[in-house]
């Protein structure tokens, strides 16, 4: 639907702001977004912003790098399109991956998100956190360990939108 807004208002000469929380092209649907409009020949810009894996938690406190603890950051969504036959993510290899997991869209998925990083292999002791509502007045964090935060998150009530981060 808002692609065919879009394009609707878009052509019919108006100019269209469609703004998003965080950055567009980061599980934000600015891709699909953006290659309908070109395909329709509609000129737009897009204006760049901090993603909330990186955001949320900064609020948070919680750093996504540190030069003695994660040399590396990755984004993973948590919410894959349902009409896939199946998941394109390698979570024994995301399990392996030395640094930080940012998980968006995760909190209905969480306990099936731990299972895979722990069957991969990944520390039950490693420190978990979520932040919902990132950068937003009402934001809160949950912590625990990867073997523990499902349950925490589950009984502090975290409900979407949030982000998991290992």
């Amino acid at each position: 639907d808002i692609e065919r807004w879009l394009v609707e208002h878009g052509s019919a000469g108006r100019e269209v702001v469609r703004l998003k929380g965080g950055d567009p092209f980061v599980f934000g649907r600015g891709g699909e977004e953006a290659e309908t409009l070109r395909a329709a020949g509609i000129d737009f810009t897009i204006v760049p912003a901090v993603t909330a894996g990186i955001a949320a938690p900064a609020y948070a406190g919680i750093p996504v790098t540190h030069r003695d603890a994660a040399s590396a950051c990755a984004f993973v969504t948590g919410h894959e399109n349902p009409a896939k036959s199946e998941s394109a993510l390698h979570w024994s290899a995301l399990a392996a991956f030395p640094g930080t997991l940012v998980v968006y869209m995760g909190v209905r998925q969480l306990p099936a998100i731990v299972a895979r990083l722990l069957e991969g292999g990944r520390s039950p002791d490693e420190p978990a956190a979520l932040v919902e509502r990132g950068t937003l007045p009402e934001q809160r964090s949950v912590g625990g360990t990867l073997s523990t935060i499902a349950d925490v998150a589950s009984r502090a009530g975290v409900r979407a939108p949030a982000v998991a981060v290992f």
